[in-house]
């Protein structure tokens, strides 16, 4: 780094110059803020900033748009060469120059594009110089036709190989090929079937399904967007003389060896396609060494090997291997890699101080190697003037004692067989007093013990020497302060003392600046009453106090957490200015509470555990915390250990759980107790691990059920002697902050950690397996940078601790990638293919991998809606970009306007930026449904007639062809009539619906329509009017209730024992009726029952001889009334008194002793007949039903048989 100043300033860019002023006097990669407020006349050659790729292929449908942009100071002015000769843009009307930049637009419109083919070179120019940009090759797409011819039938046997030829015509770019079928449908492909890189359709071996008549090979042509097809070729697969098993060979490339070409950076295709039968299986291998991992892939089921980003190291033999159960062949491809020239380092801008010395690098590389030109101005370095301070060897430019006004810029062009690049580096040549750039009277503001940084940014030619003063002292290195090389002041440790005015000046042979700073030095943040462990009773109160020391200065906030999270939303936790209070405690609030008191500058944090246990009703003893330990004392010391002993205080009732040992280090951060180890509460001693280069004091703190003890006093101070470091800086990391530059960060050591004195840094690079190392030695940063690298290239890096008494150990290679820098290629190829009205589906190219220069984090889709097609204004929309990660190519775009214009572009973007957007890509969304009608109201004409009204909607979304309008009766159970349409055309805003039928509810359903359908309908509800004319108040009747209101009539009642019939007539809706009723003088709420639809109820579960007040509601939706009946008094009639005692009536008894004597009668009859052994009714039933149940008589004693009283056939003779 030393040898070289840097600076890449833009307005306000403090830290930027600060950079700039790290490097030293020989040269200077120094660029000219022109945004600087002091440096607006400070003047620049010109630098392209933007130009056209190289190779640039026009579609000759649209106007070729050609890039060459410039910075400088004064303005560049443009021109432009084409084949060599100038060319003049005036006198050419389709030419345009836009205005401040040299982009050409040349209309192409009635022209053909060849005759603005050629190569185009840009010149930028001021008076301090002149810059060129790269050949730009202008060259018109091309499709040309396919040249007819006439294929003949193909006749093959099965089994034999075959190879369908497509030979496309040559376009510009070369078309991509496919194969397909009459219904335009792709051809199956697999081991047996594939397509070549070239096209061609390659068979292994044929079967009869083969035959086919439609073997078409297409070719599209990307730019044009154009497709053409071969003839088709006929096969015929014949089964008369097949082809037997086979061992494979090989049908491409022919032979068993072949060579083949690639470039580093590109993919390298290799493809072998084998004969055979059975169909073979291809294999790949590199011979003397392994496939590269990570960069190669297969396709064509295996037949095509690709590798990309190609390195030198893919050179070499590649082996195919085609296998079959017959045996197996073997091609070997032997690949050269060539590479076109690329940059090691490219030429930087310089700015010198007259007098001063530079030099311009231009470090190329290629294969074969590059042979190197330079220009100064655009024209040959042989053929300017002879510039004795000027000298060229062969990449570098050595400028000697240069002096005001030889500013020029200088083209560096490196060229192989294979490609060329171009550069421009300009050489300014300025004298400038300095100018200090950090504003005055800035404040900093530091906490004592840590270190201040006191910026003073500046800038000059020659370059400025910063000296600093405080209170007119001068200020050197030493061990309290360092004077960086960009001119900042570094105080290692802070002091109160520290603090005050300090003055630095920026100097040169031109003149002095001065500038003025002050520095604060505050006392640190530290809690001097900590949170104490806490064993409390559930529902008790919990007090954690948190009490800090501060600067007055500073005024601390406090935070309170709970288990590293926030507190609960509970009204107990109540949080004091020095506490946290926990009200009625619970289970729940067991856990770590920690306590942080921050201010804008640091901060201190505590903590503690509380414990709650069941509530003891009356506790034996009197818990408290410890005493502290007492008696410390250090014995068998070591270098690295010592055994610390002591013995423990009072436990008070509640066992020691541990003791907590602490440590001071009073060299590097006195009065700070820091937690070292913990042991349990039976030991009185502690083996002590310790760090070389500190001076400790120990103090130890016992801990018990209630809290922890005050802290002991503390030990003797032991001081451990300095060694090499132990540990290298953690958190190593590379980052490209810039295109040409790797930012090296890492953690720095503690005090503790750097192991004695002198603590520096070692850091190291160098390009991944590179052999030699950069290293630089670097105290008190924790970062690094690294300018001139070449962009987005990996590192090897490492960080090593070294002190006064050694190096740490070897540290660890980290790997990582130098700055990005924006892609060079927009995305080709840019396809939009519209899917619907709202959702069109975008496809491109992704852009080649060497023209990201970065990550490719992905690309973005800028589309924005132009104007709508339906209306003549424009609405045009803010652009909208959709992200699509990775190597997408493919997106969708939602959410789009129908039957609007849109406009669209792609860019690849990566970590440093976006690169250049593909050429603009329009379409149309086709029309859509529209959106509802708005404001729609209906009003009452008259009794039978409605008026609907609307206004067209919002988005159209194409041409409205009409309005369609459904109507219907509904009840109020939703119950809907026939439904009736009626379309209307676009021009209509309102409609009468005439011969309705009225007091009715009816709903309306409207939608607006286009050639794509009906969009989403507005619905209303609507009554029509009711006629009071046919309402009937009936003259009250003797029984009946009182007239019912408007919409009620005929209102009529009948009591029963127990219910009453309620009969009406109703006007309105019937599905909203309700009858209500309730005890009359009673203070119950009225019952309520729904109708459903009737016109008459019965209300049941009346009770006798009670009355009842009873009238009809209608409600609307909302259950509100809206017609209601004058209340009815009915009267339920008391019970009969049928229930009587019937037993004690006269009549009741002389008929039961009538009855009783008929009986006795018959048996008497029925006894004699039997002695007489004749016959009687009974006996004669008994015959001819022989019922098995009933017993015959006793023949022998002429008795009865035995009855039961409960047997049924005793009963017969009386039915």
């Amino acid at each position: 780094m030393d040898g070289k100043r840097s600076c890449s300033l833009c307005g306000g860019a403090m830290m930027i110059m600060m950079m700039m002023m790290m490097i030293s006097h020989m040269t200077s990669a120094l660029e000219v803020p022109l945004d600087c407020e002091y440096c607006t006349a400070m003047p620049q050659p010109p630098t392209i900033t933007n130009q056209s790729p190289k190779d640039y292929i026009i579609d000759p449908r649209e106007n070729i748009n050609i890039f060459c942009e410039a910075k400088g100071k004064p303005h560049p002015s443009f021109s432009w060469t084409r084949n060599g000769t100038h060319f003049d843009v005036e006198k050419d009307p389709k030419v345009v120059m836009m205005p401040g930049t040299g982009n050409l637009v040349i209309d192409i419109s009635g022209e053909k594009a060849e005759v603005y083919e050629g190569v185009y070179q840009c010149i930028a120019r001021n008076e301090h110089g002149s810059a060129v940009s790269n050949n730009i090759v202008i060259r018109q797409s091309r499709s040309p036709l396919w040249s007819k011819e006439k294929n003949e039938p193909i006749t093959v046997q099965r089994g034999t190989s075959l190879i369908l030829q497509c030979r496309p015509p040559a376009g510009l770019p070369p078309p991509i090929i496919f194969w397909m079928d009459n219904n335009f449908q792709r051809l199956p492909q697999n081991s047996r079937v594939s397509q070549a890189l070239n096209g061609d359709l390659y068979f292994s071996n044929v079967i009869m399904e083969d035959t086919r008549n439609d073997y078409i090979c297409y070719a599209r042509f990307p730019h044009t967007q154009t497709i053409q097809q071969k003839q088709p070729i006929t096969v015929k697969v014949l089964d008369n003389s097949p082809s037997g098993e086979r061992v494979p060979s090989f049908l491409h490339p022919p032979g068993m060896e072949s060579t083949t070409m690639v470039l580093k950076g590109d993919t390298l295709e290799l493809e072998c396609i084998a004969d055979g039968l059975p169909t073979p299986n291809i294999s790949w291998t590199k011979v003397n060494g392994e496939l590269p991992s990570g960069r190669f892939s297969f396709y064509s089921f295996q037949k095509t090997l690709k590798i990309k980003e190609v390195t030198e190291a893919d050179g070499g033999d590649y082996r195919c291997i085609a296998k079959n159960r017959m045996g197996s062949s073997q091609h070997t491809i032997t690949v050269v890699v060539r590479a076109a020239p690329f940059w090691i380092s490219a030429p930087q801008n310089l700015i010198l101080a007259p007098k001063e010395t530079g030099n311009l690098t231009c470090d190329v590389d290629g294969n074969p190697k590059p042979t190197i030109t330079w220009s100064v101005n655009g024209n040959p370095i042989e053929s300017s003037h002879n510039d004795p301070s000027r000298k060229v060897s062969d990449g570098v430019i050595t400028l000697s004692d240069v002096q005001t006004g030889s500013s020029a810029v200088y083209q560096c062009n490196a060229s192989n067989d294979y490609g060329y690049l171009l550069a421009n580096a300009f050489v300014s040549v300025l004298a400038e007093p300095p100018r200090v750039l950090t504003s005055l009277n800035h404040e900093y503001s530091v906490i004592s013990n840590s270190r201040a940084l006191l910026d003073c940014a500046s800038f000059g030619s020659p370059l400025p020497k910063i000296t600093w003063f405080k209170d007119s002292q001068s200020i050197l290195n030493s061990d309290l302060y360092h004077i960086h090389k960009n001119g900042t002041l570094e105080i290692n440790v802070a002091q109160p003392q520290n603090s005050g005015k300090y003055t630095c000046i920026a100097s040169n042979n031109l003149g002095n600046k001065e500038n003025h700073v002050h520095l604060q030095v505050k006392e640190p943040t530290r809690i001097i009453r900590q949170p104490e462990y806490k064993e409390v009773q559930r529902n008790s109160i919990a007090v954690f106090e948190c009490k800090v020391k501060h600067d007055p200065t500073l005024i601390p906030s406090m935070i309170w957490l709970k288990d590293n999270g926030e507190l609960p939303d509970d009204p107990r936790f109540e949080v004091g200015s020095d506490s946290l209070t926990i009200h009625d405690v619970t289970e729940d609030d067991e856990g770590t509470y920690t306590c942080i008191r921050n201010t804008t500058l640091d901060q201190d944090s505590a903590s503690a555990t509380l414990t709650v246990v069941e509530a003891t009703p009356t506790p034996t003893m009197i818990l408290e915390q410890p005493d502290p330990p007492t008696d410390l004392e250090l014995t068998d010391q070591r270098e690295r250990s010592v055994r610390l002993t002591w013995t423990p205080g009072d436990e008070h009732n509640s066992p020691i759980k541990l003791f907590l040992i602490q440590y001071e280090d009073s060299l590097h951060e006195p009065g700070v107790w820091l937690n070292m180890t913990e042991v349990s509460g039976t030991s009185t001693t502690a083996q002590l691990e310790l760090s070389p280069y500190v001076y400790y004091s120990f103090r130890v703190l016992a801990l018990n059920g209630v809290g922890l003890s005050e802290s002991s006093d503390p030990s003797r101070q032991y001081r451990t002697n300095p060694a090499k470091p132990d540990v290298n800086p953690s958190d190593v990391e590379v980052s490209g902050t810039s295109p040409d530059t790797m930012t090296i960060s890492w953690r720095e050591l503690s005090g503790l950690e750097s192991n004695g004195p002198g603590l520096q840094y070692k850091v190291s690079w160098r390009m991944k397996d590179a052999e030699q190392w950069t290293t630089v030695t670097l105290a008190n940063v924790s970062q690094h940078v690294v300018t001139g690298t070449p962009t987005f290239t990996l590192y090897e890096v490492t960080v090593q601790a070294v002190n006064d008494y050694g190096e740490g150990p070897r540290p660890e290679v980290v790997l990582g990638y130098s700055g990005e820098n924006s892609p060079t290629v927009a995305p080709e190829n840019v396809k939009v293919s519209v899917q619907s009205g709202t959702e069109a589906e975008v496809h491109w190219e992704a852009v080649p991998l060497s023209s990201v220069r970065g990550r490719l984090k992905g690309y973005k889709v800028t589309y924005q809606k132009m104007r709508s097609l339906h209306k003549q204004d424009y609405d045009r929309e803010n652009p909208q970009v959709l992200i699509f990660s990775g190597e997408e190519t493919v997106g969708r775009l939602p959410d789009l306007h129908p039957y609007s214009h849109y406009r669209l572009n792609i860019r690849a973007f990566n970590g440093h930026g976006d690169g250049p957007s593909s050429t603009d890509q329009q379409f149309q969304t086709p029309e859509g449904v529209p959106g509802p009608p708005t404001n729609v109201n209906i009003r009452n004409l008259n009794l039978d007639s409605l008026l609907v009204e609307w206004t067209p909607p919002l988005e159209d979304n194409g041409h409205l062809t009409g309005y369609l309008l459904k109507y219907q009766p509904i009840n109020t159970t939703e119950e809907a009539g026939l439904l009736k349409e009626v379309l209307l055309p676009a021009n209509e805003t309102s409609y009468t619906l005439d011969k309705l039928t009225h007091s009715t509810h009816y709903k309306f359903f409207l939608n607006a329509m286009t050639e794509t359908g009906s969009g989403p309908a507005v619905t209303k509800e609507a009554f029509t009017e009711v006629d009071e004319a046919l309402i009937r108040h009936p003259a009250v009747e003797a029984g009946k209730a009182p007239p019912a209101g408007p919409m009620f009539g005929n209102v009529n009642s009948s009591v029963k024992e127990d219910h009453a019939v309620i009969s009406w007539e109703y006007l309105g809706p019937d599905g909203n009726v309700y009858v209500e009723y309730v005890v009359d003088n009673s203070k119950e709420p009225w019952k309520t029952e729904f109708v459903n639809g009737t016109r008459t109820f019965q209300i049941r579960g009346l009770k006798p001889g009670m009355s009842y007040r009873v009238r009809l509601v209608a409600k609307d939706h909302s259950d509100a009334t809206i017609h209601s009946t004058q209340e009815m008094l009915i009267t339920v009639p008391a019970m009969t008194n049928r229930q009587a005692e019937i037993a004690t009536q006269g009549w009741f008894i002389g008929l039961m002793c009538a009855i009783a004597l008929l009986i006795l009668v018959l048996l008497i009859v029925c006894f004699i007949k039997r002695n007489k052994g004749g016959k009687y009714p009974v006996k004669e039933k008994e015959d001819a039903h022989q019922d098995p149940e009933i017993q015959p008589m006793k023949e022998d004693d002429g008795t009865f048989g035995e009855y039961r009283e409960s047997d049924r056939n005793f009963f017969i003779p009386l039915r």
